[in-house]
């Protein structure tokens, strides 16, 4: 094993533009890190098999320090992946950095790293680093099958698990940019939403059944392309940031009480509020109720999210 900086890289991450600026990339990264081995992403997830995470182990193994994330949210959330297995962290003293360039870029927003590469560069390069925890889901795969996976930033359920399938199904949408591309999905799917009853518990001893519009379980502060979901989150507080929004209709959306852009949505009368270390949702109707994981839709409900205390280093 050499020790090294590795790249995980998905080319088709930002509509195909971080496949066409990859040697400007690289060539930025030398500069400023030395060489880099650069790992390709060369098919699309699937909530049992993550390409990102899979060259993320084997970079660890092979002795890489410095794993960077050359993507959107989704690499983001895969390469975390790849730094555990069984369970267990591959190597604890690695660290991990972001250099965004996809669709969404939301959970470096938490950490105000920028949005160009060649300031993301310059920021790992600087070297600070900050402890985070990670969330650990289960949850109900497409097929029918129980699956675990881990997150980053938030996992949610509800309108942002139908909103997150239209995004990664759109085409057109994505040459205007990321906040046209969610603002988009989030319109044309609240026409059709209907809401949900789902049963939450936590081990505070918040036990409740609600009328789900959406529910979030919250590391990092943002989703859906600057939507800034859980104000107060802190990813390295030991705690997640449960934000519930109930009896959700469209007009909510264009007219409700604050604004989820600046966070005041959190006062509003139908939203609830409440920290937890683990957080059951399970659905108490036949319809099923969507996941969106960093911004992926992997599965359903029921779902059990468990916080992980400072289980990664970032770069930041």
């Amino acid at each position: 094993m050499t020790p090294h900086i590795a790249a995980i890289v998905n080319p088709r991450s930002g509509g195909g533009r971080t496949g066409r600026a990859w040697r400007v990339i690289a060539a930025a990264l030398e500069k400023e890190l030395g060489p880099v081995r650069a790992h390709f992403t060369g098919t699309p997830a699937t909530p049992h098999f993550l390409p990102a995470a899979e060259l993320t182990r084997r970079a660890l193994k092979d002795g890489a320090q410095l794993v960077i994330a050359v993507g959107g949210d989704g690499t983001l959330n895969e390469t975390v992946n790849g730094f555990f297995e069984n369970g267990l962290p591959i190597n604890p003293d690695a660290h991990l950095a972001i250099l965004n360039a996809g669709t969404g870029g939301d959970f470096r927003r938490t950490f105000d790293l920028p949005e160009d590469a060649e300031g993301c560069i310059a920021r790992i390069a600087n070297g600070t680093t900050r402890r985070i925890d990670i969330g650990r889901l289960t949850f109900v795969a497409e097929d029918g099958r129980e699956t675990e996976r881990y997150f980053d930033n938030i996992a949610s359920f509800g309108l942002s698990g139908e909103t997150v399938r239209a995004v990664n199904r759109a085409t057109w949408q994505k040459a205007l940019g990321g906040n046209f591309t969610f603002a988009w999905a989030t319109l044309a799917t609240a026409l059709r939403h209907k809401t949900r009853p789902v049963r939450i518990t936590t081990d505070t001893g918040f036990d409740e059944t609600l009328n789900i519009g959406l529910g979030a379980v919250a590391n990092g502060r943002y989703f859906g392309s600057g939507l800034k979901m859980a104000p107060d989150a802190e990813p390295d507080d030991g705690l997640f940031d449960l934000v519930v929004m109930r009896d959700l209709t469209f007009m909510d959306l264009l007219t409700g009480s604050g604004s989820m852009k600046e966070g005041t949505h959190i006062a509003g009368d139908k939203v609830s509020h409440t920290r937890a270390k683990w957080v059951m949702a399970t659905p108490m109707g036949a319809a099923p109720v969507l996941l969106d994981v960093d911004g992926e839709g992997p599965g359903r409900l029921p779902a059990r999210f468990e916080i992980v205390p400072q289980a990664l280093t970032l770069r930041c």
